[in-house]
């Protein structure tokens, strides 16, 4: 039998990897595991090793890079800024190895399973994702779905997420992002609040009426944005209610209180119904996207990838923004 020759495209990797790999790799793994946990019990449940054992490989990885990794006392353990640095350089490879393996796993055991942990704006997923939620779990029940609620920009590392619902524009290159509809931002108010107070003729008008404004996660109250002759003009309105939750600035607006600029995917349904009315569309201001992000197109998993497929078909399916007539209703 002959003796199998190496593949001449796979690179040969240099004399000292070997070794130091078979040093390091228990080591990282420990490291990785207690910066996730947050301690060494926890790190050594996750890994199905007594806590010692944990403790003996980061101490070998500690001495052999020459560097204090994590600060522990009595009551806490936390990383040091080498650790820190050192997590983060870490980490990518790390999920990429698991996401490696967990494709393996799945090619070979059949059906996709797994937990999904997906991330959303709160007011696009909860009107938007999660009711489509029931629909992925049962077209594919061995995929578990986690999702969070959060206004605030997604830290994929850190949190743990595999895939962000974002609005807006993109501009984070570090990060995949795949539009699934437009983002179309309109004025609205009741059609009792307009009665009462009239409909506004230009952005100017604006300034003389009662607004509802949508406070950030961050702090900063959201800026109405138009285009006025093919230039951006942001506009603060002079907010008589502000929410820091976009489905009471909503409510409010439908209670007749004022009049406030929200995405197409939240009105659409009482536009069409009557309840509400939409004006100066003519200043709308340019598509900013509803978008699907995730960190890397290669070794998706097939849970990611089917979750991707399946949210974008039924999200473009509700055609949440077919509303020219509506739009170019008086009001």
């Amino acid at each position: 039998m002959s003796t199998p020759q190496p593949d001449p495209s796979i690179p040969t990797p240099p004399a000292s990897l070997a070794d130091t790999f078979a040093a390091s790799y228990a080591g990282v793994m420990a490291f990785i595991a207690v910066a996730t946990e947050g301690n060494f019990a926890k790190a050594a449940d996750r890994l199905g090793i007594g806590r010692s054992a944990v403790s003996r490989s980061v101490q070998k990885l500690e001495d052999q890079l020459g560097v204090r990794l994590f600060v522990r006392t009595t009551r806490n353990t936390s990383l040091t800024a080498e650790g820190k640095r050192f997590y983060e350089q870490c980490q990518p490879g790390v999920e990429r190895i698991i996401r490696a393996l967990d494709d393996m796993r799945e090619l070979r055991d059949g059906p996709p399973t797994g937990q999904l942990r997906v991330c959303s704006t709160v007011g696009f997923g909860r009107k938007i994702v999660a009711p489509l939620l029931k629909g992925f779990r049962e077209a594919y029940p061995a995929i578990s779905v986690e999702l969070l609620l959060d206004d605030a920009p997604t830290d994929f590392a850190a949190d743990r997420v595999d895939l962000s619902f974002r609005n807006g524009r993109m501009d984070d290159s570090q990060v995949i992002a795949k539009k699934i509809i437009p983002m179309q931002m309109m004025l609205c108010a009741s059609p009792d609040y307009l009665a009462r107070h009239g409909t506004p003729a230009s952005v100017d008008e604006l300034s003389r009426h009662r607004c509802v404004n949508f406070l950030f996660a961050s702090g900063r109250v959201y800026e109405w944005e138009f285009k006025i002759d093919g230039q951006i003009r942001k506009f603060a309105p002079p907010a008589m209610l502000t929410f820091n939750d976009a489905d009471l600035v909503l409510q409010a607006v439908l209670d007749g209180h004022g009049i406030a600029q929200m995405a197409g995917y939240q009105v659409c349904e009482h536009l069409r119904a009557g309840r509400l009315a939409s004006f100066l569309p003519q200043y709308a201001p340019d598509d900013r996207g509803h978008y699907l992000c995730f960190l890397s197109r290669q070794h998706l998993p097939a849970r990611m990838r089917l979750f991707i497929d399946y949210m974008t078909e039924h999200i473009r399916a509700l055609d949440l923004l077919s509303m020219d007539s509506l739009l170019a209703r008086p009001a």
